[in-house]
């Protein structure tokens, strides 16, 4: 195929999308294409950006915000994860060019002198996410990519979910660099890693076992809730019923105090056991099944938002800058 050869969306109208799939202008063809050395030596003249797009035209610029990225200036490299986040995933649109950042951007993020790791991973995770914008629904919570007869297309004409696929593919590739980062002294960067691993298309099962064993010795209370969301996701995509969240009832916390409860995973491979409710009297069921009394749902629901003020700050928005999701 010509190096000149430019997505035509008016050819699409006519032939479809099937027409571009497998080509050279179909992202997700050029992700399996990339070689690890180029990824590995940040080679970007190695990569086709001219052939796709981001909201303001050509992909060419993107080397150069990476590689800004990568500055000694924190100001400098701040400016340039703002400029490349506002061009590849805009007001929600995954563009075309968005997934070729991905391999750079994980490498970028496992160097502990970039100066925003955090949001680096984050836009990963966006780019390989479809966007939740008009879904606010408790199943759409746990969907990363929309159904392949669900198309939307960028500034440019290219079908998101390529974009979407393509970025979820270069994480399967790359796994081993967010599974690294689930064991970050930073919490945040343990956050933002889990929520990409979340995303990827393959290696599921040796994903969900990296987020589980993490599961077992992390402290930080956001961040267990995090992973539980991150593997249950990951199990929906993947419909794997061996690698989803499970409650545990009396285990102990990663510090081993006593006494005290903690939500707890299902172990890869082992099927979950099962215990019967215990048996109660009529009485007993009857005195459970009425309702409680003002006072008492008061004092409940005063005592939880109390418990969720405690464990639930309210999130570090700076200003000027992307804002960082939770898992």
């Amino acid at each position: 195929m010509s190096e000149d050869f430019v997505f035509d969306f008016e050819r699409v109208r006519v032939h479809g999308f099937g027409l571009y799939e497998g080509t050279a202008l179909d992202v997700r063809a050029v992700i399996a294409g990339i070689p690890r050395d180029v990824r590995d030596g940040f080679r970007y003249e190695e990569v086709p950006w001219h052939r796709f797009s981001h909201a303001y035209g050509s992909g060419e610029n993107v080397p150069e915000y990476l590689e800004r990225m990568r500055s000694a200036d924190a100001a400098t490299a701040d400016n340039a994860l703002s400029s490349l986040w506002n061009s590849v995933c805009h007001q929600g649109t995954r563009c075309s060019v968005a997934p070729l950042t991905v391999p750079f951007l994980l490498r970028i993020a496992a160097d502990r002198a970039t100066h925003d790791r955090v949001n680096t991973l984050f836009l990963v995770a966006v780019a390989a996410r479809r966007n939740y914008s008009d879904d606010g629904s408790r199943t759409g919570l746990l969907r990363v990519a929309d159904a392949d007869e669900d198309v939307r297309c960028d500034m440019s004409g290219h079908p998101q979910t390529w974009s979407v696929r393509a970025a979820r593919d270069a994480i399967a590739a790359d796994a081993h660099i967010p599974i690294a980062l689930l064991d970050d002294p930073d919490p945040e960067v343990r956050e933002a890693a889990a929520y990409v691993l979340a995303a990827s298309s393959g290696r599921a099962w040796e994903i969900s076992a990296a987020l589980h064993e993490r599961f077992r010795i992390e402290e930080v209370p956001r961040l267990r809730a995090g992973l539980i969301l991150a593997i249950a996701q990951l199990a929906r995509e993947h419909r794997h019923r061996r690698i989803h969240p499970r409650v545990l009832v009396g285990s102990r916390t990663p510090t081993g105090g006593q006494g005290r409860r903690r939500a707890g995973m299902a172990v890869p491979g082992r099927r979950p056991r099962t215990r019967r409710p215990a048996r109660r009297s009529r009485r007993d069921r009857h005195a459970r099944t009425r309702p409680p009394d003002g006072r008492g749902a008061l004092d409940t629901a005063g005592r939880l938002r109390r418990r969720r003020t405690d464990t639930h700050p309210e999130p570090d928005v700076r200003p000027g800058r992307p804002p960082t999701p939770h898992v």
